[in-house]
């Protein structure tokens, strides 16, 4: 009970600042996605944030996702893959989650529409983008992401969701999320449906709302100080 409670009191502070930020930039708390990132965090604590009304989860490597959402298929879960997606685990991870953030290039789009299909299953893609254009960290450069929202919006069984980003580390996230806003607003143009904006960590979530994110990516905030890797 005593971890029950812990998350419940974290999970109880990030929603109230998502319903204040909101309601002070004039948007509906309704509209934003709250995924609780729970990786490195043990299954037995998504089992308890499900009890506590949480239906968006987030993990970012395919060995400790797949065993946690074969741990957790007894609860109606929404599994979102939000870390950098290698090409040989495409398929596989398609497979499980719904929804992946961090589609970066054309070589992981035939993976995934592979093994959503043999799933039988429609995933939602956020292209990545690179806001400073350092290859080093992921995210497609802004010249790519024309070409790549074109070849996922072809692409059988998927479905492109809008944009994410990370933001530079050295950059003030307000200048961040005002970039990943204007792409957005570009993407729209060419692909009316992509209206989902992935932005937003424990650090910086605030400053994301502000800038029209929908999808926010919180992780110890809810759930404490993160335990090591293993």
């Amino acid at each position: 009970m005593e971890r029950q409670q812990e998350l419940a009191t974290g999970l109880e502070k990030v929603r109230s600042q998502v319903t204040t930020t909101c309601e002070d930039a004039g948007r509906d708390p309704a509209e934003v996605t709250l995924v609780v990132v729970t990786k490195t965090y043990p299954a037995s604590d998504i089992r308890a944030l499900a009890g506590l009304g949480v239906r968006d989860v987030g993990e970012s490597r395919d060995q400790e996702a797949s065993a946690k959402v074969e741990e957790s298929s007894d609860l109606d879960l929404t599994w979102h893959f939000i870390g950098r997606l290698q090409s040989n685990k495409a398929r596989a991870v398609a497979r499980y989650a719904h929804t992946v953030h961090s589609l970066d290039r054309a070589s992981l789009v035939p993976g995934l529409s592979r093994g959503a299909t043999e799933a039988g299953r429609t995933l939602r893609c956020f292209l990545q983008i690179s806001l400073d254009g350092d290859p080093t960290r992921g995210g497609a450069p802004v010249k790519d992401i024309p070409a790549l929202a074109d070849a996922i919006a072809s692409a059988e069984s998927l479905q492109l969701a809008g944009l994410m980003a990370v933001p530079p580390v050295t950059w003030d996230p307000n200048r961040a999320f005002s970039d990943l806003l204007g792409a957005s607003a570009h993407l729209i143009q060419q692909h009316p449906e992509a209206t989902g904006i992935s932005g937003g960590m424990t650090s910086d979530f605030v400053q994301a709302l502000r800038h029209g994110a929908t999808h926010l990516r919180v992780g110890s905030a809810v759930l404490g100080q993160r335990p090591p890797l293993r």
